[in-house]
């Protein structure tokens, strides 16, 4: 391995990590490092997660999303049937018509859809990260040396003003009776 190892000692890592017999740039103290410590602190990738390819709404975002059925839509009441060849032929074709038009809408919409709402979510990211958050901050650093000075006026007028008020009515002595 490089970085000055100097004994006969190499372990083979598929993607080896610069070590040297000191510790590395991350931690530079640290007198044995292994693989264990290494990777004592890994980060999953959010773009190579695996996705649940079966609960598809794991955080029910769209339990509200109206869930149709045939027999939701249409109903026959009783004495005005249909012949039960229509109703099997009209319940089969509602429900792969609405199966495979959803699909197609997801296979056609789908994926441009989600590049627009990834791009729409990266510039709101990017936005907040980099303008909204800086902009408070420097907001609440602004509105911090405004409010001392308010403060220092506040106490500096209104207090004597208010102390002197409340000492000319503490006199003031008020007393309820209730005539009958």
């Amino acid at each position: 391995m490089t970085g000055g190892l100097k004994d006969e000692e190499t372990e083979e890592y598929i993607h080896s990590p610069f070590i040297r017999k000191q510790g590395n740039i991350y931690k530079p103290n640290n007198k044995s490092m292994d693989n264990d410590s290494i990777n004592e602190k890994t980060m999953q990738d959010v773009h190579t997660k695996e996705i649940d390819l079966v609960n598809r709404d794991p955080k029910h975002l769209n339990d509200h999303v109206v869930k149709v059925d045939f027999e939701d839509v249409i109903a026959e009441p009783a004495g005005t049937y249909s012949f039960d060849g229509v109703w099997k032929a009209s319940f089969t074709t509602f429900t792969v018509t609405k199966y495979w038009f959803y699909r197609l809408l997801t296979a056609l919409v789908g994926i441009p859809l989600a590049l627009i709402w990834g791009i729409f979510f990266a510039i709101l990211s990017f936005l907040h990260i980099w303008a909204v958050v800086p902009c408070i901050k420097s907001y609440l650093i602004e509105i911090h040396c405004v409010s001392q000075v308010y403060s220092i006026c506040v106490h500096t007028f209104c207090d004597p003003l208010f102390e002197a008020i409340g000492k000319c009515f503490s006199s003031v002595r008020v007393t309820t009776t209730k005539v009958v």
